[in-house]
């Protein structure tokens, strides 16, 4: 379970104070997966960054009972200089599961070729981020942290990031952030949305993606814009 209690979180920039967080207290249940909508800018990446711990909030508390992922598919801190098999290698002692199963799995799973044995840095970035994703998803954790790391790659490793998140999500929960409103109907069953610095919660996803339907259409009524596609991105 993550329970935000009372959390604030506000940026400054060029004179304009943005607001992501006033006041919010919220529960993330245990064993649910939850879909994190809100249009862009309203700071959904910022409250995984709250919720994962590698960003603050300017005031309140966020409890986590149980293990929690770094966001899945997060590239950033691996290492440039070492392979993929490397940094593969280094992630399994950080966290103290089996070196070889960990490789078998990342191996197979981002399906990188020889090119698991080169420099990240010669990765692109569709490449890190599969590799990533794959060591996300080969380390079990009660609750997991996705910020649209499915919609990276062909056809293919869509279907197969799919197969494993569901796969894990037998045992453990996810907090999903996504522009594809068919992703999160397949992948979530609850959800919430934020906007404004409110956070709105719904025990069934359909709901919160009606919500968030109905934000942008006001959205599109203020700026003379009509409609949205069948994923609910602009």
């Amino acid at each position: 379970m993550i329970e935000l209690i009372d959390v604030w979180k506000s940026f400054v920039e060029t004179g304009h104070r943005t607001v992501v967080a006033a006041g919010v207290n919220a529960v993330f249940p245990t064993g649910v997966s939850v879909g994190l909508l809100g249009r862009n800018g309203s700071g959904k990446t910022t409250m995984l960054r709250m919720i994962a711990g590698t960003m603050k909030p300017d005031s309140g508390q966020i409890k986590v009972a149980g293990t929690l992922s770094w966001p899945v598919g997060f590239a950033g801190s691996f290492h440039g200089e070492l392979t993929g098999a490397q940094n593969t290698r280094f992630i399994a002692r950080v966290y103290g599961v089996d070196t070889d199963e960990l490789m078998a799995f990342v191996e197979e799973f981002a399906d990188l070729g020889p090119q698991f044995h080169h420099p990240l840095r010669t990765y692109s970035s569709g490449m890190r981020s599969r590799l990533a994703f794959g060591v996300s998803m080969g380390i079990k954790f009660d609750t997991y942290i996705v910020d649209e790391v499915t919609s990276v790659g062909d056809t293919d490793f869509k279907v197969k990031a799919k197969k494993v998140f569901h796969e894990r999500m037998k045992n453990s929960s996810a907090i999903v952030v996504s522009h594809s409103q068919n992703m999160l109907r397949d992948m979530c069953d609850a959800g919430a949305v934020l906007e404004n610095g409110t956070f709105t919660y719904y025990d069934d996803i359909r709901d919160a993606i009606t919500h968030h339907e109905w934000n942008l259409e006001n959205i599109a009524r203020r700026h003379g814009q009509v409609g949205w596609d069948d994923e609910g991105d602009w």
